[in-house]
């Protein structure tokens, strides 16, 4: 044989090793540690009882944004969902994506 062919075949048989299946343990298909990315998720806040202060703590809330959230509850009553948020000016699809995963309304 060649030894073009002889590097050719070599380099075949190498490639096919590396992509044979390896049996994995279960532990290889979670993600890691469920109880610690559990632990560290922040607390929801809830908007239909968070003070100004705690909705200023959310990501885009200022100080006059706050005070319409609560001025709106107060007025209109309490969010029946999250998404209502989006009632409140100010309050973009965008802005609202930012929060929905820390806000509830429970």
């Amino acid at each position: 044989m060649r030894l073009s062919t002889l590097v050719l075949l070599l380099v075949l048989m190498i490639s096919t090793s590396t992509c044979v299946k390896r049996e994995r343990s279960p532990q290889a298909f979670q993600s890691p540690s469920l109880s610690a990315t559990q632990s560290t998720q922040p607390k929801r806040i809830n908007i239909n009882t968070a003070s100004a202060n705690e909705l200023e703590a959310l990501p885009g809330i200022g100080k006059a944004l706050a005070e319409r959230i609560i001025e709106h509850r107060d007025k209109y009553g309490p969010f029946r969902k999250p998404e209502h948020l989006i009632i409140v000016r100010g309050i973009s699809e965008k802005r609202f994506q930012n929060l929905r995963d820390l806000i509830t309304v429970e």
